[in-house]
């Protein structure tokens, strides 16, 4: 394992590595539960989707450390299976209702165009063209998103609309009332105090600097929830449960190829294509600067394509198993700062993830809070980067800032890299224009803008 992963190289060892990849797949492992939640609203057989999503997850993982040495996991991604479910399949076209296969059909084509992407490396020139300020704002800007989704996946935050509807209705008189989008939850309910307690548990452990502080701290979480009286996990369903996966209830396969010059499938395919492109970025960029890759740009870039490549296949394969668009999870973060460096890290995850087909009941075990606790950690420690960034150069320094309030605001990747794009060009030409300090704009920054302006305007913020 040290020659083959180059362990040494990068300043770990098996242990660390194998405890990062541990911590990775339990903050990803509720995906096994959501996925056929959110899909099975879509007509699929959840049983099928559960099936697909462990194996999409373990294969590509283990790809990813096995073939790129890279310290991501992959899985079908939040917000693209809600898209699948509720506004693909749920939509028409041309008369047409679009079924499961039809979009599962969309999502292997979009995968087929990311896989010519990326061979012909215009994925790969998206880490060149794009200004560092805004690679380093991607990083920050993840760390909120993901602090965002521990937070609400806790019930720690809960969102209320109503002074904001009222506004949308055209009425001024609530904007000042005490009501805010954002409020603190409940913090009797014994989800969200488990989480404060978590919280604190793994923070005492890193300030104490103690080796897995994210892991140890989700474990000792979980024990805590099967208190009596907590009752937040439960061991009694260990005693029904179905340890034996049955693969013959897998959707392998099953696309339906027809009507696919319809709008509505060419949208889907268009959406599924831009978003996946810029959360991928976002996330491998955002990851390996966190690691320290990008210390040395040339090999940071390198590596990074790498991936890609494994990305681009597993956006199809994750198709042909039956499950929407599979991605790199931020949640990988949660084993970089454990000090996964290397892809037995991710290999370690990928094991773990064709491990939960037979034993999926344990897995489900580990609850919201405590992965929710480990998340807002991780959040922290990404937030570290934004020390990076010349906010005083205000041509670099606006965009930077877009791209990180409007990636947890907008609870979106790629709206965040999108409007750090369109305002880094505008301010950028404007400064050059104007004989101010010179800004270079890749001419693949140019046609960026141009797709991200054609993707508001066509297919809408929600794409």
């Amino acid at each position: 394992m040290e020659r083959f992963f180059k362990l040494k190289e990068f300043g770990t060892n098996v242990r660390t590595e194998i405890m990062a990849g541990i911590t990775t797949f339990m903050t990803m492992a509720y995906i096994l539960a959501v996925n056929p939640l959110v899909l099975g609203g879509s007509g699929l057989d959840t049983y099928g989707i559960f099936l697909a999503t462990a194996l999409g997850a373990g294969i590509f993982t283990l790809a990813m450390g096995l073939f790129v040495n890279f310290p991501v996991a992959l899985a079908p991604g939040m917000g693209l299976n809600a898209y699948f479910a509720t506004t693909v399949v749920a939509s028409k076209a041309t008369g047409h209702e679009i079924s499961p296969s039809m979009a599962l059909a969309a999502v292997f084509i979009s995968g087929i165009i990311f896989i010519i992407l990326t061979v012909t490396k215009v994925r790969q020139m998206l880490i060149v063209a794009i200004p560092d300020s805004i690679k380093v704002a991607i990083t920050v800007g993840i760390g909120l998103f993901i602090t965002i989704i521990g937070l609400k996946g806790s019930g720690l935050l809960t969102i209320s609309l109503s002074p904001f509807a009222d506004y949308a209705a055209g009425s001024y008189n609530n904007l000042n009332s005490n009501e805010t989008i954002f409020h603190l939850g409940d913090i009797t309910e014994p989800s969200v105090w488990l989480t404060v307690l978590g919280l604190l548990i793994i923070s005492a452990l890193m300030v104490l600097r103690v080796r897995g502080a994210i892991l140890l701290g989700i474990l000792i979480t979980t024990l805590v929830g099967a208190i009596p009286g907590v009752d937040v996990v439960s061991f009694d369903s260990l005693k029904s449960a179905d340890w034996v996966p049955d693969f013959g209830k897998l959707n392998f396969w099953d696309f339906d190829f027809a009507d696919l010059l319809t709008t509505g499938l060419l949208s889907a395919i268009a959406t599924f294509t831009f978003v996946e492109l810029f959360d991928t970025f976002g996330t491998m960029v955002g990851t390996a600067n966190r690691a320290g890759f990008f210390k040395d740009k040339e090999k940071g870039r390198k590596l990074v394509g790498k991936a890609m490549l494994v990305d681009a296949v597993a956006v199809s394969g994750g198709a042909m198993l039956g499950t929407s668009t599979m991605t790199a999870f931020v949640e990988s973060s949660a084993g970089i700062a454990e000090g996964g460096r290397t892809g037995l890290t991710s290999s370690t995850t990928g094991v773990l993830f064709l491990l939960s087909l037979f034993l999926a009941p344990i897995a489900l075990l580990v609850p919201s809070p405590a992965t929710s606790a480990a998340l807002i950690i991780v959040g922290v420690l990404m937030m570290q980067s934004v020390k990076e960034i010349d906010f005083e150069d205000l041509v670099l320094g606006i965009p930077a800032f877009l791209t990180i309030a409007m990636m947890p605001f907008t609870y979106n990747i790629a709206n965040g890299i999108s409007f750090g794009i369109i305002s880094y060009v505008v301010l950028a030409v404007i400064a050059n224009l104007a004989g101010k300090k010179k800004y270079q704009v890749h001419w693949l920054m140019w046609v960026l803008f141009v797709l991200v302006i054609a993707r508001y305007v066509f297919i809408g913020a929600e794409g």
